[in-house]
């Protein structure tokens, strides 16, 4: 109990990094994933292929090397920014090909009929899609994306290694201070456990009120 104790306000401030890690990547990883399952189901082949290549690549790039690519890349190419923004990128990219596919399968849930009454009343694409099938496919896919979401508040950790403050970066000044390594995981660990029981409560909030019975 002591290395929490003691250390309260360096448990503290790695808690609050990881909580804005993870908030301000899920809402890129929201805005992008919609996205490109939108591109995904789009008639222009163009946009199709983007979103695919989109998908592929993130989904099959190991997130520690995405973070290597957008640190050490991004500033080649003269875009210098906080290292916290630059994980925000790396994490909110990475997690928008799960978000895309996970929203894709929701769009092939509702049934055709539904886009070619929207047609047939001179409704466009987009107007189709954001007005009349994006709300029937958001009620499916409620529980993959807090999945998704608990996923990358957990994979955040990763921005430690790249000098941003986070949760589990705290075991390495406690750790040279002397305090037991078990227990400073323990508290760490507890850390963890807040953040994604916050976020499975929410989803639970949201499938109960908006959720397809099962």
């Amino acid at each position: 109990m002591d290395v929490l104790t003691q250390n309260f306000s360096l448990y503290g401030k790695g808690f609050l990094g990881t909580v804005q890690l993870t908030v301000y990547a899920s809402l890129l990883a929201l805005v992008l994933g919609i996205l490109m399952a939108a591109f995904r189901v789009a008639p222009v082949a163009s946009l199709r292929a983007l979103g695919t290549v989109w998908v592929t690549v993130l989904r099959n790039t190991p997130l520690t090397l995405l973070f290597f690519a957008v640190m050490l890349g991004l500033p080649r190419f003269g875009l210098v920014l906080p290292f916290t923004v630059f994980a925000v990128i790396a994490l909110g990219c990475y997690t928008s090909a799960f978000i895309c596919e996970a929203v894709r399968a929701g769009i092939n849930t509702v049934p055709l009929g539904q886009g070619e009454a929207a047609r047939s009343l001179g409704m466009t694409f987009d107007q189709t899609l954001s007005a009349v099938v994006l709300p029937q496919a958001f009620r499916t896919v409620i529980p993959p994306i807090g999945s998704t979401l608990i996923a990358l508040a957990k994979n955040s950790a990763i921005a430690g290694s790249f000098s941003v403050t986070e949760l589990l970066g705290t075991y390495k000044p406690l750790n040279e201070q002397g305090y037991s390594i078990i227990w400073t995981f323990v508290w760490i660990a507890v850390g963890y456990l807040i953040i994604t029981l916050a976020i499975s409560a929410i989803f639970a909030l949201l499938e109960r009120r908006w959720g397809v019975p099962r």
